[in-house]
C-alpha cells in the first residue's frame, strides 16, 4: 500500500533486501521480478528506481514478500549526493534498456524474411515486448524509438522492402 507522504521530487526509491539462500526459489522470484521492474543494481542488495508512487509501491510488495520468506528488507526515499553519481545511474539504467531495443530491432529485422503467418505471429509478440521494455524504461535511449520503426516495419505488408527498416537495426 502506497502511503500518502509526499515522494522526494526527483528522487529514488530504494529497496535494501537480504533474503535467505535456501530455499533459493523465493530469492530467484523476488531477483525476477526486480529484473522486470528494470531496476538499478546499487549493490548486493540494493536496488533503486526513481521515486514516483507506481516505484514507491512495487518495492512495498516487494519487501512484503521478502519478509514473508524469512529475509529482511527496508524501502527507502533518496537522492544521490551528486548530479554526477545520479546521471551515472541513470545513464546505465538507459544503456541497459538500449541494448534491449537493439536486440529487439534487431528481431524485428529477422522477421521481415518471415512469410505469413509466421511473420504476424512474431510481430505480435515483437510488440509485446516492446511494451514490456516500456514499462521499464525510466529514460528513453534513441534505440527506442529505432525498434518502434523496426517492429513497424515487419507490421508493413510482407512485400514492403527491407530498406524500409532503419538502418541502425540493420547494421548490427
Amino acid at each position: 500500500m502506497v502511503k500518502s507522504e509526499p515522494l522526494i521530487p526527483g528522487g529514488w526509491v530504494l529497496l535494501n533486501y537480504r533474503m535467505p539462500r535456501n530455499p533459493s526459489s523465493p530469492r530467484v522470484a523476488v531477483w525476477r521480478r526486480l529484473q522486470a521492474l528494470g531496476v538499478a543494481q546499487l549493490g548486493d542488495g540494493l536496488v533503486a528506481l526513481p521515486a514516483d508512487a507506481r516505484t514507491r509501491e512495487h518495492f512495498d510488495w516487494i519487501a512484503g514478500d521478502i519478509t514473508e520468506n524469512g529475509g529482511t528488507a527496508a524501502v527507502w526515499l533518496g537522492r544521490p549526493a551528486s548530479e554526477a553519481l545520479e546521471r551515472s545511474i541513470a545513464e546505465t539504467m538507459a544503456r541497459d534498456r538500449g541494448q534491449e531495443y537493439l536486440a529487439l530491432a534487431e528481431d524485428a529485422r529477422d522477421a521481415l524474411r518471415l512469410e505469413e503467418p509466421a511473420r504476424a505471429r512474431t510481430a505480435k509478440r515483437l510488440r509485446a515486448q516492446l511494451r514490456k521494455i516500456n514499462r521499464r524504461d525510466y529514460f528513453p535511449p534513441q534505440a527506442r524509438a529505432l525498434a518502434a520503426e523496426a517492429i513497424a516495419a515487419v507490421l508493413a505488408p510482407a512485400d514492403t522492402p527491407a530498406e524500409s527498416v532503419p538502418a541502425e537495426s540493420r547494421r548490427r
